[in-house]
């Protein structure tokens, strides 16, 4: 297979999103009407799968379900997006996750509470069955670090193996939990979100991406989105890339904004675009998003990617 034609693979979660829009955040233990809710598929790297689809790129899921209604109304999902799911593991154990958000465009927030269930995470063994060959480029979304780092190192092992068929490595650090920092060094690009760049006590992106560059292993890029003020990334060169940011007109929904810029900028990057181009297209795509609900509107920013598939 053509590396050009092979997929992006998205490990973590997929969950259902039970979305409530308002037109001002409610007071406690009042009762009030919204002004619309839908269910939507959700999840970090489930959500980065339907953006990456929607730009017109291969791609696939790996991650847990539990069989039932949920997974039914999932799994259709992920088929009408055209993404594979023959790497998704269905536990025998445990519930599908839920998350309860509440968008309130009039002031441009987005509030989630996820009942995470005990549905266990896919498991490095669970990783060693699938066929590494057809990807050309697997990213984490940070859980279960410890079990991720061995599925990194199977990839790094293929990588040696196969150096013509090199694999590109790429994760989220999104939330502030210890045992996701040993995933620093494993990343040819590694997200870092503006809560982890802050949890360091780093009042920027660009000072977040100097102060823990150390981190990451030779060669990596490091990128921090800090919402409304834009991405920077820092590569090996030692030179910040900035991108501002791009605003919708009316901000409507940012849910799931980060996912779609990191599916953006791993799309330019894994279609052969530089990075500045990377980081401006996600900026782009992921300030466009937020001007509409869901994702399907993304379509319409397919001619704005520098290289295409």
């Amino acid at each position: 297979m053509e590396q050009q034609q092979k997929k992006i693979l998205c490990v973590g979660l997929v969950c259902l999103d039970i979305i409530s829009v308002v037109d001002k955040y409610p007071e406690e233990d009042t009762d009030t009407r919204c002004l619309s809710q839908r269910w939507q598929r959700g999840g970090n790297a489930s959500n980065s799968c339907t953006v990456l689809s929607l730009l017109g790129a291969s791609c696939a899921f790996m991650g847990s379900l539990s069989a039932g209604p949920v997974a039914d109304f999932i799994t259709a999902d992920f088929a009408r997006h055209a993404v594979d799911v023959s790497a998704v593991v269905f536990q025998v154990e445990g519930q599908t996750p839920c998350a309860c958000c509440v968008v309130c465009p009039s002031n441009g927030t987005r509030t989630v509470v996820l009942y995470d269930t005990n549905l266990p995470d896919v498991t490095a063994e669970d990783f060693s069955k699938v066929d590494l060959h057809q990807f050309k480029w697997i990213h984490w979304e940070g859980r279960n670090a410890e079990e991720q780092v061995k599925m990194i190192q199977r990839v790094e092992e293929h990588n040696r193996s196969f150096p013509q068929q090199k694999i590109t490595i790429s994760v989220e650090i999104e939330k502030t939990r210890e045992p996701l920092y040993q995933l620093f060094p494993h990343g040819d690009v590694v997200f870092i979100s503006k809560d982890v760049a802050r949890h360091f006590g780093f009042g920027s992106a660009e000072d977040a991406l100097r102060g823990l560059y150390s981190r990451v292993k030779t060669g990596a890029v490091l990128i921090c989105a800090w919402a409304e003020k834009g991405a920077d990334a820092l590569g090996p060169d030692g030179s910040i890339i900035h991108s501002d940011a791009f605003p919708p007109e009316t901000l409507v929904d940012t849910l799931g904004a980060g996912d779609t810029f990191n599916a953006a900028v791993i799309h330019t990057l894994s279609s052969g675009g530089s990075l500045q181009e990377a980081l401006t297209f996600g900026c782009n795509v992921a300030g466009r998003k937020c001007g509409f609900h869901g994702y399907e509107d993304i379509t319409k920013f397919r001619e704005l990617t520098i290289h295409k598939n």
